[in-house]
This record gives structure tokens, C-alpha cells and sequence, in this order.
């Protein structure tokens, strides 16, 4: 599996937590299902609004420092660029 830098959200322009994983279905699984305590879970984000492949794991963790550095507007802008109606992912990922 290749790593991936994912954006989850509570909602549509809510609550946003930018993450890094080697396993990115299973991952999304764990917040969705409350299991990945912490953030994601006190906030309520559950839905996989935006995510990245990364070759590697260094080229991920760089990336996910880069967008938690930016503003929330360019997150909002990297998550409407790449799904406008902001549709939960999860189940594009699970099933391939």
C-alpha cells in the first residue's frame, strides 16, 4: 500500500484534520468508526473529503506539513478542487 496524506472532515465546511497514512482504507475505517481516538473523534470527523498517493512515506509526511501549514481557505480550495459537492470517499477506497 502506498502512504497517503488524507484531509477528513465533520461536514461540509466543518471541522477539518489533515492526516498521513501507509494504509489508507484502513485508516479512514478507524476514524469512521470512532476507533482513532483523539481529534477525528472529538470533533466528529468521519468523512474522507480529500486525499493524496505519495511514493513515499518522506514525500507524504512533506506534503501533510504543507497543507497544516497553509490557511483554511486553501484547504477548503484543495478539497473543492478535487471534490466539489464533497462527497464522502471512503467507499471508492474500500472497495479499490
Amino acid at each position: 500500500m502506498r502512504p497517503a496524506v488524507y484531509i477528513m472532515a465533520s461536514g461540509r465546511n466543518g471541522t477539518l484534520y489533515t492526516g498521513v497514512t501507509s494504509n489508507l482504507p484502513q485508516r479512514v475505517w478507524q476514524h469512521r468508526e470512532g476507533i482513532a481516538v483523539g481529534f477525528t473523534q472529538r470533533y466528529g470527523c468521519k468523512m474522507l473529503v480529500w486525499y493524496e498517493m505519495a511514493e513515499t512515506m518522506e514525500v507524504a509526511i512533506a506534503r501533510e506539513k504543507q497543507i497544516k501549514s497553509g490557511s483554511r481557505a486553501k484547504k477548503l480550495a484543495l478539497i473543492t478542487g478535487f471534490n466539489p459537492d464533497w462527497q464522502g470517499l471512503y467507499q471508492g477506497i474500500a472497495q479499490g
